[in-house]
């Protein structure tokens, strides 16, 4: 008897389902995309959580001797502040006590890979975004004495980004007034 009855809470179930499967109007599939976009939304945005501003100390010793094989820092030039988007192997964004650099490192198309930097005597300026919209990091747009330009992201609590522009801005100032 148990059994019959376990079947037949079984065929009420699918009965159930399949009615409403069958009942899906053009409101009922709406929300489901919308609900679908929602969750691929929240997954997106909880994968980015992970990322926080490292400086020279927290920043491990491989980082460190990955961006050196990039060419983008000397063995004796700490790095101050370092923010990546992504997995330090592909990006990163730093300013040093002798340049601001940038990398993105496409790992299956080499003629993607942006890797740009600026010595500070070449820094003409820099523009700080605290909003650039609701897809992208603050950034600072760095404008070199060549007339081209970078950028150099960072995201966090708005006081961490607002110190990260800040000590870079600061930093910038002092070379510029020493040269």
């Amino acid at each position: 008897m148990p059994c019959l009855r376990k079947c037949f809470q079984r065929w009420l179930l699918y009965q159930s389902l399949h009615r409403f499967k069958k009942k899906r109007t053009p409101m009922r599939k709406l929300t489901l995309v919308i609900l679908d976009l929602c969750l691929s939304v929240m997954v997106l945005l909880s994968s980015c959580f992970g990322n926080k501003i490292e400086t020279d100390k927290s920043l491990k010793a491989e980082d460190k001797a990955y961006i050196q094989s990039l060419n983008l820092l000397d063995k004796d030039e700490p790095v101050y502040k370092f923010y990546s988007e992504f997995k330090n192997r592909v990006a990163g964004n730093f300013f040093t006590d002798r340049r601001m650099a940038k990398y993105w490192i496409d790992e299956r198309d080499k003629s993607k890979d942006k890797i740009e930097y600026a010595y500070y005597p070449e820094i003409t300026s820099i523009d700080t975004v605290y909003y650039a919209g609701a897809t992208y990091c603050p950034y600072m747009l760095v404008k070199k004495n060549d007339n081209t330009e970078f950028k150099v992201c960072v995201d966090g609590k708005r006081e961490e980004i607002k110190a990260f522009f800040e000590d870079a801005l600061r930093l910038w100032k002092e070379k510029k007034e020493a040269k």
